[in-house]
């Protein structure tokens, strides 16, 4: 079978509560980064945070992160825009991309689209009510296209995210307009617990999106379960031939009463991989299946 993908997903917005591994500053994001890396992640993804754990979309940040990225492995770079904590315009969400591709040392491999809007409320599993009410996950057709050909103009990957089967066929109108290009870099995005934006992350919701992945056009997809265990799809998914996106950032793991780190995560996921006859991409491996263009840095 072909080699799986493996993602590593540090931070995301997840505190320290459940898993006090979570790292939040440059330094810390770096450290997980070789770290997943050695383990045989190939794509390490993370958010920019403060020492409290809030969100931080200052540049500064990611040039600062991405350049010891780089400087200690070949990993490839997934960075955030924001996600619904940042709700400038199109150019604003981007503008953090645009400055680190301005070096080579700081530009990451791919930036993300996600291909359609959703709420995104927190659910409080003990009082059975929501804690928030409004929050709206807003990427409009326009925005997507403006990210598309931004992300185009640089030679970056697009990581298309699917939270249910409307941002699928949505992925699958841009294919039809040439916005984007194939292979198409799909993640379904599923959710457990207490966000439920997107599919659950049980055997019906992964088929349900895997139904509609375009019959007409190349795709290569991985699995994320936001808030949710995806150990508990991960044989299915590298029996189908699917790629896995996981770490601390989505949920915090444990092997019984002990927390594990990120780079455990990934050792964990290598060994069910190899175990069923798949081995983890390299890098180069990543870069050919996923048919990954020339980044061009900015004059």
């Amino acid at each position: 079978m072909e080699k799986v993908i493996i993602e590593a997903r540090v931070n995301e917005l997840a505190t320290r509560a459940g898993n006090p591994h979570v790292p939040f500053l440059p330094a810390e994001i770096i450290r997980d980064a070789k770290a997943c890396y050695d383990e045989g992640a190939a794509i390490v993804h993370y958010h920019g945070r403060t020492a409290d754990g809030d969100p931080d979309h200052a540049s500064a940040f990611y040039l600062e992160t991405n350049a010891g990225i780089r400087a200690g492995s070949n990993i490839l770079i997934h960075p955030t825009l924001g996600y619904v904590a940042n709700d400038a315009d199109a150019t604003g969400r981007f503008a953090a991309v645009e400055d680190m591709m301005k070096s080579a040392d700081t530009a990451p491999d791919f930036a993300p689209m996600d291909c359609g809007s959703v709420n995104v409320d927190w659910w409080d599993p003990q009082k059975g009510t929501y804690k928030t009410t409004d929050l709206i996950y807003k990427n409009s057709t326009g925005t997507l296209m403006h990210f598309a050909e931004r992300i185009d103009h640089h030679g970056l990957k697009p990581y298309l995210v699917s939270w249910n089967v409307s941002f699928t066929r949505q992925i699958h109108q841009f294919l039809k307009m040439g916005v984007l290009k194939q292979p198409a870099y799909i993640c379904f995005c599923m959710t457990d617990e207490t966000i439920f934006a997107g599919h659950p992350g049980t055997v019906a919701g992964l088929d349900a999106h895997t139904a509609f992945l375009p019959k007409d056009f190349a795709t290569v997809w991985t699995v994320v379960n936001y808030k949710g265990d995806l150990f508990q799809l991960t044989d299915k998914i590298l029996r189908e031939g699917g790629h896995i996106s996981i770490g601390l950032g989505d949920y915090a793991y444990t092997d019984g009463a002990r927390n594990l780190t990120n780079a455990e995560v990934i050792a964990k996921v290598v060994a069910q991989a190899r175990a069923l006859g798949r081995e983890p991409a390299s890098v180069a491996e990543t870069k050919s299946i996923l048919e990954m263009p020339q980044v061009r840095i900015a004059a």
